[in-house]
């Protein structure tokens, strides 16, 4: 049962005392930089998609 004590209380001080944690308009920025990367990511596989499904389309029309 001491070593689950001690494992905690050494978290707990790793947590506290060593980690650097960044400020919140480094969190913000970030937030940002990764929200209008998915954007662009989400539209390029809709438009990927789109492109790939009209071509389906021509392909298909023209067999049946």
């Amino acid at each position: 049962m001491n070593r689950v004590k001690d494992y905690i209380f050494d978290t707990y001080n790793e947590l506290v005392n060593k980690v650097s944690w960044p400020a919140w308009s480094d969190l913000q920025s970030s937030a940002i930089i990764v929200m209008i990367a998915s954007l662009i990511i989400a539209l390029t596989i809709y438009g990927m998609d789109s492109v790939f499904s009209q071509l389906m389309k021509l392909i298909y029309g023209l067999f049946y």
